[in-house]
């Protein structure tokens, strides 16, 4: 063995612990939400007190467990876990001794479709819970099993299993005259997960305990930016009370991620500031404005003004801020705003100067 050797021998060893480990964490969270709602559904079935609860069984699950300071415990969420167990049966057989004697389950029920499914040991090693929270929305069970046999040979990631769903590969399978050569494209395009990503699956990283901001940063410099630019603000001492960093947001059934939050006693409205290392892009704007238009309707208190977004742009050359002015239709308040809101030469400026220090530290 010369130095060389031992660099590639160390590294891999290095790559392999590391896909071991988000594998055994991926299987320790699906295994965790099968039996949640293997429970569920016992208790549905045979509970004692079952009766008194009814329709309201979820909702008052999830009050009782937020208490207990479980996360994604509210009854929405709780339904997750219902419908996965009723989905895939299979999983039971890859459940240890252990599991299967702590508390009695619900008899052994039979997959759909048998001759499709695959097994539990499989669909385990080879799928995360993101995968099966997908998968598991497809209607009918050959669609659902297409996909996960497609996903578990092309070690396809969560995005690129949901672009392929959005893609209609399945309809699109149906009518080719040669599907087997389809598969081969779509898995050669196809982008592969990466373990080194896995902690950043927003389920992966609250099964864990960790915070949003400790796993989502896009790039160090990003994330040294969003810190400054935090600081900043609250430093120019205008009302700013600052809320949340990579605050999440439930959209849809995907989950977003809004870099700075605060409130502005002052104007009394959110701001939701947003931060690109890249140059300006439409796309940018756009998301933005989602998040403003979501803390419109869902986040607004009795008294609040309508929510301001900012967003923060910075390349080599220059950088760029843009107020997303969402529905603030009174021109009275949007006057007020203005001279509240730290000016864009303001932000410009301080977004140059942290970059330039940031990345001349860096090199």
């Amino acid at each position: 063995m010369n130095f060389n050797a031992l660099v590639r021998v160390i590294a891999e060893v290095h790559h392999v612990a590391g896909g071991m480990a988000s594998k055994t964490v991926n299987s320790a969270l699906t295994l965790r939400n099968w039996l949640i709602g293997a429970y569920i559904v016992e208790f549905e079935q045979q509970g004692e007190d079952r009766a008194a609860y009814g329709d309201r069984l979820l909702p008052r699950l999830a009050d009782h467990l937020q208490q207990c300071g479980l996360p994604r415990s509210d009854a929405r969420e709780l339904r997750r876990p219902r419908l996965f167990y009723l989905s895939y049966p299979q999983i039971r057989e890859t459940l240890s001794p252990h599991f299967l004697s702590a508390r009695s389950l619900p008899p052994k029920r039979e997959t759909v479709s048998p001759v499709l499914a695959l097994t539990g040991g499989l669909l385990i090693d080879r799928l995360s819970f993101s995968h099966f929270d997908l998968l598991m929305e497809l209607e009918p069970p050959i669609k659902r099993s297409f996909y996960e046999i497609e996903c578990a040979k092309g070690n396809w990631s969560v995005r690129e299993l949901k672009r392929q769903i959005g893609s209609l590969y399945f309809e699109r399978s149906g009518l080719s005259k040669n599907p087997a050569k389809l598969s081969e494209m779509a898995n050669t395009e196809a982008i592969q997960d990466d373990p080194a990503l896995v902690i950043r699956d927003p389920y992966i990283f609250e099964f864990l305990g960790l915070r949003p901001g400790e796993v989502l940063p896009e790039s160090d410099l990003e994330a040294a930016l969003i810190e400054k630019m935090r600081d900043f603000l609250l430093e120019l001492g205008r009302g700013f009370c600052f809320e949340a960093r990579q605050k999440r947001l439930l959209i849809g059934g995907e989950h977003f991620f809004v870099d700075l939050v605060f409130y502005h006693r002052l104007l009394k409205c959110h701001v939701l500031v947003e931060l690109k290392v890249g140059a300006f892009s439409h796309e940018h704007l756009g998301q933005l404005n989602t998040y403003v238009a979501y803390y419109r309707k869902h986040e607004m208190a009795e008294g609040d003004q309508p929510p301001v977004g900012i967003l923060l742009c910075a390349d080599k050359n220059r950088a760029l801020a843009e107020y997303a002015l969402a529905g603030m239709d009174n021109r009275l308040f949007v006057s007020k705003y203005q001279l509240e809101l730290p000016g864009t030469e303001v932000l410009q400026r301080y977004l140059d100067e942290q970059r330039l220090a940031l990345e001349g530290g860096m090199l």
